[in-house]
């Protein structure tokens, strides 16, 4: 095995070449992305992204990449629409072709097929002066000195410059759009990001007989005989009119056990939290994790907007809802 300096040496290698050619995709931004961005947000139908190879791996992505933050788009392998797949694609549609050398032939070989059904085509390539490029209405250039690999064969700088000009284009026009978290959480609902952003309070908070309520004159008796029903490890303590005057926890009854005397005749105001930490429903259920982390808290009181009672959750619903 080589010695271990060595491989960092060439991996920082590997690193430094690839972080030259994005940074230098930056130099190069002109009026030929503005034009890209401009005809991708006046494209009426999809913007399908194509290309072979590694380029095709870097399309997928792109495509996602897209498609996930405002921009309808999907991937066609360009061998697969010579034989079926241009089907897919209308001519209100716009086609984005990566491709290193400009020259890949199953990607060449949909040019008249595409000029044909008036469709628009953007490129990606290292070489401004390729088939590729010189067919395009628009060209964005993503070429690098070299590759990070040292026989200079396996694309991976190129690879880099690609993704990051795809990932440049997409958050260019999800500012353009103004798309918003919410809008992004939409199209990843099923996962922990949209959680985050979908769920709400209403959403997880414990509500009607599911409440531990109890009042500031009852005995700590009578809170623990709630808390240990509603298992959520707190009680909130209420006035007449519904709003919460306080909160009793089960970390408050630990600590405060030894010097409040017989429990059957001690009122809950003696041992709870004065002027507890409440969360309107319609908040985000992320909103009640921040709060709960900052404030070193863990459980909310839920009220409406008349400052009534009307649920309460603690750390472990929010844990069980995937929100954390």
């Amino acid at each position: 095995m080589k010695d271990p300096t060595d491989l960092i040496q060439h991996a920082r290698s590997v690193l430094d070449t690839e972080a030259r050619a994005i940074q230098s995709l930056a130099d190069r931004l002109d009026e030929h992305f503005i034009e890209a961005c401009q005809r991708i947000l006046d494209c009426s139908g999809h913007l399908i992204i194509t290309g072979m190879g590694k380029s095709g791996h870097i399309g997928h992505k792109m495509a996602a990449t897209l498609a996930s933050t405002g921009t309808p788009a999907f991937f066609v392998h360009p061998a697969e629409a010579s034989h079926g797949d241009l089907g897919m694609i209308k001519s209100d549609d716009l086609i984005v072709a990566l491709s290193n050398s400009g020259e890949t032939s199953e990607i060449l070989a949909l040019l008249p097929v595409i000029k044909r059904l008036g469709v628009g085509l953007i490129s990606m390539t290292g070489r401004s002066n390729s088939s590729l490029a010189r067919h395009s209405d628009v060209h964005l250039d993503t070429s690098v000195d070299r590759e990070a690999c040292p026989l200079g064969l396996a694309p991976t700088a190129s690879t880099a410059a690609q993704m990051a000009m795809g990932d440049a284009l997409a958050i260019a026009l999800l500012e353009a759009r103004g798309f918003t978290a919410e809008d992004f959480a939409l199209s990843h609902p099923g996962g922990a990001l949209g959680k985050k952003l979908l769920l709400h309070i209403r959403d997880v908070m414990h509500q009607g007989d599911d409440l531990p309520l109890i009042k500031p004159e009852q005995t700590i008796s009578e809170a623990i005989v709630v808390m240990t029903k509603s298992r959520l490890g707190l009680c909130a303590v209420t006035d007449p009119e519904g709003r919460p005057v306080g909160i009793l926890t089960d970390g408050d009854l630990r600590r405060g056990l030894d010097g409040i005397g017989d429990i059957r005749t001690t009122a809950v105001q003696q041992l709870m939290t004065e002027n507890p930490h409440t969360i309107p429903a319609d908040a985000l259920a992320a909103k009640a994790v921040e709060l709960m982390q900052r404030r070193r808290i863990q459980g909310l009181l839920v009220v409406d907007a008349h400052q009534r009672l009307i649920g309460a959750l603690n750390f472990q619903d929010l844990l069980q809802a995937g929100v954390v």
